[in-house]
């Protein structure tokens, strides 16, 4: 009866520790596959030349050799999902008036605006998955969409774990918990976050994959520690190695850019390419 008795005990605590490990850490999707330690987001793809969020900006970005290509996604009037950064076609087209106030057959007549002077169209969420599938990842600026709609297109292209996708409003977060939950999320962190408790206790409430910010800087191991990979924006007309240094010393795990091209040679050449990589897979 007392080695029952001890075999109770341990088995007891034996399941009493696996409990506080599985409560004692987040539960995370894995971000997608990148072969490189420092990752490059092509924002709005290579677009200096192409036109942003076209598919030619993004086969540069995939012969650049980039690990995202950073696109916008936003809905017709008639429900199909297309890639466009403004509310409005007027800055990137010859057209006029809001995205979701005008037919899919009115958009496929708009030419993009190009500095090489070729016709190019506004690009569908399903080409775009097409031309990415098993060559560069998607990270999503989920700006106007519906939620399920997006992602049934992402499954039926085969692109579910290749897709980051980065979430601009609470409702949007609740959706994508809701219908996939498994799909890894990334969203700014709020500036108010000043400690450890705090951090842990807002990705308590809201869990994250990745995030775009660091509201304080001392806390760059504690956002490592709770699973956040750091992907920081850098994108500008005066992008230099400067500016890209500035932001790797931080210990993040990657750039959005929108000079790809300069990026990576940069890292090529300071042996940066393919080091450590700190993200999780």
């Amino acid at each position: 009866m007392m080695l029952m008795n001890r075999k109770a005990n341990l088995l007891t605590l034996i399941l009493t520790g696996l409990i506080f490990t599985a409560f004692g850490q987040r539960t995370m999707p894995p971000l997608p596959r990148c072969k490189n330690g420092f990752i490059v987001i092509a924002h709005r793809g290579s677009h200096l030349v192409k036109p942003e969020n076209s598919i030619a900006a993004i086969e540069e970005a995939i012969e650049l050799g980039a690990d995202y290509v950073e696109l916008d996604l936003r809905t017709t009037r008639d429900g199909h999902l297309v890639l466009i950064h403004n509310e409005t076609v007027d800055h990137t087209t010859n057209g006029k008036g809001r995205i979701q106030d005008l037919n899919l057959d009115e958009v496929e007549k708009l030419s993009l605006n190009a500095k090489d002077g070729k016709l190019y169209q506004l690009t569908s969420f399903k080409e775009a998955l097409k031309t990415c599938k098993n060559r560069i990842n998607i990270y999503l600026d989920f700006k106007a969409a519906d939620v399920l709609q997006a992602y049934k297109e992402i499954v039926a292209a085969g692109m579910e774990k290749q897709v980051l996708v980065y979430i601009n409003k609470i409702e949007q977060y609740k959706s994508w918990k809701a219908v996939a939950p498994q799909m890894p999320l990334m969203s700014g962190l709020p500036k108010s976050i000043k400690t450890k408790a705090e951090l842990r206790s807002f990705l308590k409430e809201m869990p994250l994959e990745a995030t775009d910010n660091i509201p304080n800087e001392t806390l760059i191991d504690a956002m490592r520690e709770n699973g956040l990979s750091v992907f920081l924006d850098v994108q500008m007309a005066d992008e230099d190695p400067i500016k890209w240094k500035a932001a790797m010393d931080k210990g993040i795990h990657g750039v959005q850019t929108d000079h790809p091209a300069a990026l990576i040679k940069y890292l090529q050449i300071n042996n940066l390419r393919n080091g450590i990589n700190l993200s999780r897979h």
